[in-house]
């Protein structure tokens, strides 16, 4: 067992010698910023992360909102609770953010929404630049497809 841990320790200290070598040589194919984010939430059920996910979609709060089950476990009311929730993923620009949070807070069922901005330290250009064009509401195409790719 003890090889195995080696082997992933060391698996993990080359992708982030890869990460920081990317990083300090300017690959062109990623592209570093902090005018992107990801903002999490989490909603009770599937129905309200669908109408969620659309709604935020067709006003270009964000370019992409995926959903995925998941199990949470948390303090409430002084009490320990576990539910099974749906976390959305939504990526979007900084400038989108506040309306995005103000989307969310003022529809989301939740007393006290889980809504978490986590910067993007950087990605591949072109699915950057289709998040960019995407919120910005200059985008006239409405899928998400260019150049016969999916970019999302």
């Amino acid at each position: 067992m003890k090889l195995i841990d080696s082997l992933w320790y060391a698996f993990y200290r080359i992708q982030c010698l890869l990460i920081l070598v990317t990083f300090l040589t300017g690959c062109e194919a990623m592209q570093s910023t902090e005018e992107f984010c990801l903002v999490l939430t989490t909603c009770p059920n599937q129905l309200e992360a669908d109408t969620h996910a659309k709604a935020i979609v067709e006003q270009r709060l964000g370019a992409c909102v995926q959903s995925s089950a998941i199990s949470s476990y948390f303090m409430w009311e002084g009490e320990a609770q576990s539910e099974a929730e749906v976390l959305l993923l939504i990526k979007t620009t900084c400038a989108r953010y506040e309306a995005l949070e103000h989307y969310l807070a003022s529809a989301h069922s939740y007393e006290v929404p889980q809504i978490i901005w986590i910067p993007v330290a950087g990605g591949l250009n072109a699915y950057l630049d289709w998040v960019r064009q995407t919120t910005s509401g200059d985008n006239d195409k409405p899928d998400h497809c260019r150049n016969g790719q999916n970019l999302k």
